[in-house]
């Protein structure tokens, strides 16, 4: 059940932000969980519902229509490895026992029926593991998909995809896709082959974490040879699956804390230049700051509420959010860059330079970062004019 709570529809709040994300230059928008949950959103107790602190079915279909005006497409968060601890069925399950109906639909040690052992994610007894190995389970995740995605979403964010057998999206996403072809899934996949778990489960774009720490890290302790190393083994990633490429997500310090915000602008000198499908974590653009800790509410410091409308904003993120719109356009007029590869042509410690060139075809961007006195970034077409310049 919920606890208390104002019954603002925060979907109203969001749709507010709208023409901003346009305006910004995004063509997509990644939503956190939406569905009824115990408390985080990751703890759903049901998926058919949107949770009330957000709306109600009405709120969430004006936002829908509202996305598609600007064109915008709209990707929804799945947490299908696991629900919360106080989800109906698995009341039922405990209460009927290893012969019930939901006794198969949740990951359960039956050896002693009277104390049963609930699987869970990660050592979180709030998140009650699903037994991905039984039909019944498969069959909800597809019905969840596809009930939303004729609502009129576009996609699917897959929550802990590493955490769940590959067998099971290789089973789950064709059946989707027969009913909605066009639908795009994004795997949370935080450390392993890539290429490999992409091919084994038919994700589409896989979240690029190594990517992710050798931008800002790099920046951090002052070695570019980290990020070239990571940028070649980011090409082999590219040519077989397209890697979903950030600086930032809600589990993750902020990359104006980690790097320094002259140093989250070279970070996105990167991200916007090199393949994959980027994306702007909520803020980053306005270069807001926040620690992650490992600790009971450790990611609040990077899950700001934003504030009511962008008039609201403080106008010392003003250069950050022009310095996004200059570079998020720069990779709109050059759509190659989604499938490029790089091409060392300087390494130091404190200086790189590189070249992306598309798969096929003319086109070139020629990158120069410099940490050695300041931050300082370049970027070049093929005829040598200056397309993007910063001195930080």
């Amino acid at each position: 059940m919920h606890t208390a709570h104002d019954a603002r529809p925060r979907l109203g709040h969001l749709e507010a932000w709208l023409d901003y994300a346009v305006e910004l230059g995004v063509s997509g928008l990644v939503l956190g969980p939406v569905f009824a949950s115990e408390t985080h959103g990751y703890d759903s107790i049901d998926q058919y519902r949107i949770d009330p602190r957000l709306g109600d079915d009405a709120n969430f279909d004006t936002f829908v229509s509202a996305c598609k005006e600007r064109g915008l497409r709209l990707v929804l968060d799945g947490v299908f490895n696991h629900v919360g601890a106080g989800h109906p069925w698995l009341g039922r399950a405990l209460s009927e026992g290893p012969a019930g109906e939901y006794a198969d639909f949740f990951r359960i040690d039956w050896s002693d029926p009277s104390k049963p052992l609930l699987g869970d994610f990660e050592g979180h007894a709030s998140l009650v593991a699903l037994n991905h190995d039984s039909p019944a389970v498969a069959e909800y995740v597809i019905d969840v998909m596809t009930r939303w995605l004729a609502r009129g979403v576009d996609g699917w964010r897959l929550d802990a995809a590493y955490a769940v057998p590959s067998r099971f999206w290789a089973e789950v996403l064709p059946a989707v896709r027969a009913v909605h072809p066009e639908a795009w899934f994004l795997g949370e996949v935080i450390h392993g082959d890539y290429a490999t778990i992409a091919a084994d489960t038919g994700i589409d774009s896989i979240t690029q974490y190594e990517l992710w720490k050798a931008l800002w890290s790099s920046l951090a302790d002052r070695n570019y040879f980290e990020l070239d190393w990571t940028l070649a083994r980011h090409s082999e990633f590219a040519s077989t699956q397209l890697p979903a490429t950030f600086v930032g997500n809600h589990d993750v310090t902020r990359i104006a804390t980690s790097a320094g915000p002259h140093g989250g602008v070279l970070a996105l000198v990167v991200l916007m230049t090199v393949a994959g499908i980027p994306s702007i974590y909520y803020g980053d653009e306005q270069a807001f700051t926040g620690t992650k800790e490992d600790r009971a509410g450790g990611d609040d410091a990077v899950r700001p509420a934003m504030p009511q409308s962008p008039a609201d904003l403080a106008p010392w993120g003003a250069e950050m959010l022009r310095t996004h719109q200059q570079l998020i356009g720069l990779r709109r007029r050059n759509p190659w860059l989604v499938r490029s590869t790089t091409t060392t042509t300087h390494l130091s410690n404190t200086r790189y330079a590189y070249t992306a060139r598309p798969a096929t075809g003319p086109g070139a961007l020629h990158v120069e970062l410099d940490i050695t006195d300041g931050h300082h970034a370049l970027v070049r077409d093929d005829a040598g004019t200056v397309v993007f310049s910063y001195d930080g």
